[in-house]
């Protein structure tokens, strides 16, 4: 049986050459027997303190944990890749700020907060960016799909839960930052925040049409995300 340094080690490398988070009950399978969580998370937090200062961190995010740039330094990596990556319409964004504040809802939730329709192709490029998900149905006539975030977005934006979502005008663009070998799925740069997005209020929490909003959050008039 390894001792805690090498078995901290291996877990070290593992984080390393991953290029995607790794939950703590796959890094125990990295051992025969498999090891207890406990002793798995209790490893982590040693290497994040031991990793704590530099220009690199461990952190842990929604599909477990990983390493990253320190965010203050994601300009200067940015140059490492000098094409631009793609922009989302205000379209897809204004969708993707209601699906996140306001899941899991409908295209017809998303359409009454917007006041204009939903087009398929907002939603398959949100699918297609692996942010958003059906999560199931409504039980109403025509049993509409239900949408909500994934880990791959929560990833994207650094936070370990939909608890952690902050306002929308408080949402820092550096945590959209990714590592530069991570999966290409995940490989654009940053959100950043642009011009009011919402100017309807959200449903009002008695109307049927109006789902429960994650952590008791309201949908509220923000402001706009553009991704970069």
């Amino acid at each position: 049986m390894e001792s805690l340094k090498d078995v901290k080690s291996i877990i070290e490398a593992a984080l390393l050459v991953a290029g995607e988070p790794l939950p703590v009950a796959q890094l125990s399978r990295l051992f025969d027997p498999p090891l207890e969580p406990d002793v798995i998370r209790q490893l982590l937090d040693e290497l994040r303190a031991e990793w704590s200062g530099r220009s690199v961190e461990l952190a842990q995010v929604a599909s477990g944990w990983r390493f990253q740039a320190r965010a203050q330094l994601q300009p200067y990596l940015d140059r490492l890749s000098p094409e631009k990556p793609p922009r989302y319409s205000r379209a897809v964004m204004e969708t993707l700020a209601i699906i996140a504040f306001q899941q899991p809802v409908t295209r017809g939730d998303i359409e009454a907060i917007r006041g204009v329709a939903v087009s398929t192709n907002i939603i398959k490029t949100l699918e297609d960016r692996q942010w958003i998900e059906a999560v199931g149905t409504r039980e109403t006539p025509g049993r509409p799909a239900l949408y909500a975030t994934t880990k791959s977005f929560l990833d994207d934006l650094g936070l370990r839960s939909l608890a952690e979502l902050p306002p929308l005008a408080e949402l820092d663009t550096s945590h959209l930052l990714e590592l530069p070998d991570a999966p290409t799925k995940a490989a654009e740069a940053e959100l950043a925040l642009a011009s009011p997005i919402l100017d309807q209020p959200a449903l009002a929490s008695g109307d049927p049409a109006a789902p429960d909003a994650p952590d008791g959050r309201s949908q509220s008039s923000e402001s706009a995300t553009t991704l970069h």
